[in-house]
């Protein structure tokens, strides 16, 4: 497990979640598929080699997921409130992103975490 801090504009912490890491193939493909249970303050961190435009699915999760895209900056470039469980539409960052992390659906708005705020990896 691993901490992620979302920061205030002011640079203070105004949330963090508990992380479990996926930065392989195998592990970034199985993300919280077939999780069935996700304490509030818990997610899941997806890193990747590369700073460019991401997509996921939720094929094969029942949990609806608040999906945060962040760039190799820290800084959130896209948040997809909400996500559907089971949907096979494709959730896009539409800009670069190195980072994602996936939360329970209404974190983001509990916490108010909004786009353009950083993160502390």
């Amino acid at each position: 497990m691993r901490s992620v801090s979302f920061l205030s504009a002011s640079g203070d912490t105004a949330s963090t979640v508990q992380v479990a890491v996926a930065d392989d193939d195998t592990e970034r493909n199985q993300g919280l598929m077939d999780v069935r249970d996700l304490p509030e303050s818990k997610g899941m961190l997806f890193i990747f080699e590369n700073n460019e435009p991401r997509s996921f699915w939720m094929a094969n999760t029942p949990l609806s997921l608040d999906i945060i895209f962040v760039n190799n900056e820290g800084e959130i470039v896209r948040i997809h409130h909400s996500a559907q469980p089971f949907s096979e539409k494709n959730v896009k960052s539409d800009k670069p992103a190195k980072y994602v992390i996936e939360t329970n659906a209404g974190y983001c708005i509990s916490n108010d975490i909004q786009e353009g705020m950083n993160v502390s990896l």
